[in-house]
């Protein structure tokens, strides 16, 4: 994006949004609508919402950059209008309230648009004519932050989705010393035919690609769906297990901790380390004048499963100048039921003796 480009006004106001959102909006492009092409005062927003994304133009005049901009929905959103006359909002809205030099208003305006948006789907919904859709959507009405959105051809309702946040609890507080910028959430996606009568609905886990460093939910089982059963039944026997799973992966970064730490005794202190997920450790090791570094990746099932890691040189280079390194090594003497120092122990032990090796092979290499 060529911020210098951007009238300063606008600029600001944009790039506060991103830097301050709440949620994770992004510019997809942007292009000029004067006559002057270099002046960029028009913008894709790519807004997150119901676990997936919309995307609203929005129009500045780049030579009135005094002036409200214009919002421009998606061809599918027609229907939306967020700011009906007569309605008390018409006249309390960010755009009747625009102050061009107040860098927080391009912000106010695309949230209460997307609130706007949450109710407009919300009400597209409750048209719809299905009592089984009707009668999950009234369970589910106490849960905070449920979002809807009705897929439709030709005006015929299609399926319906809902994004349901689970549990109560602060992720990012969970974390000692984790960065992450937007408040981690784990959602259920749950998407309803309509008209239809299914066993039951499509249901999957969904969370933030960050989350991952810390819990991998393509791994945690769904509880089944039960005949006869609805949401109101099914979330909190799924709620609970995913509890106990959030707290055995928060305890799991401890473990993870102490096997770096019992790693420190033999290899020296790491060069480099994950010190928030503890998945990752790299050490400098020696054998004689050889030097290498030893790469360690530990996984979220760590100690059932064991740390995968690669050797490499500190003197051998390839071609084209990069550093030797070996493939991953997995097989090694491992138990998940040692204690920290003994699996240190017997990793340092299968070094001694695979580093020779790794060294033998660095020397074919420069030599071929």
């Amino acid at each position: 994006m060529a911020i210098d480009t951007v009238p300063p006004l606008i600029a600001a106001q944009l790039n506060y949004l991103v830097s301050h959102c709440p949620f994770s909006v992004k510019v997809e492009q942007m292009w000029s609508g004067c006559k002057n092409p270099n002046l960029l005062d028009r913008f894709t927003l790519v807004i997150p919402y119901c676990l997936d994304f919309i995307r609203w133009d929005v129009i500045f005049n780049a030579v009135y950059p005094l002036a409200a901009p214009d919002v421009i929905f998606g061809p599918e959103d027609e229907s939306f209008q967020p700011y009906d006359a007569g309605s008390e909002k018409f006249d309390k809205n960010s755009l009747v309230n625009w102050n061009s030099k107040d860098p927080t208003r391009l912000l106010s305006l695309i949230s209460e648009l997307r609130d706007a948006y949450i109710a407009y789907q919300s009400r597209r919904i409750g048209k719809v004519n299905d009592d089984r859709l009707t009668f999950e959507v009234s369970t589910m009405l106490t849960r905070q932050g449920i979002e809807m959105y009705m897929n439709s051809v030709n005006d015929k309702p299609e399926e319906v989705k809902f994004a349901v946040p689970l549990l109560d609890m602060d992720l990012n507080k969970l974390v000692a010393g984790s960065t992450w910028r937007h408040q981690q959430k784990i959602y259920l996606q749950v998407i309803y035919p309509v008209g239809k009568k299914s066993p039951a609905p499509r249901l999957k886990l969904v969370s933030a690609a960050e989350l991952r460093a810390f819990f991998s939910i393509e791994e945690f089982k769904l509880p089944p769906w039960m005949d006869g059963m609805c949401m109101a039944e099914y979330l909190p026997t799924l709620e609970e297990m995913l509890g106990f799973q959030i707290k055995d992966a928060v305890s799991s970064i401890e473990t993870r901790r102490k096997f770096i730490m019992a790693l420190e005794p033999l290899f020296g202190r790491p060069v480099e380390a994950d010190p928030v997920f503890c998945r990752r450790a790299t050490f400098l090791a020696s054998s004689g004048v050889f030097t290498f570094l030893v790469h360690f990746s530990i996984s979220l099932q760590f100690p059932k499963q064991q740390p995968a890691f690669l050797l490499q040189s500190s003197q051998h280079f390839n071609s084209q100048g990069a550093p030797i390194k070996s493939s991953n090594l997995t097989e090694y003497p491992w138990s998940p039921r040692w204690e920290a120092s003994q699996m240190a122990g017997r990793i340092f032990e299968f070094l001694a003796d695979e580093c020779l090796n790794f060294k033998k092979y660095c020397n074919q290499l420069n030599q071929q």
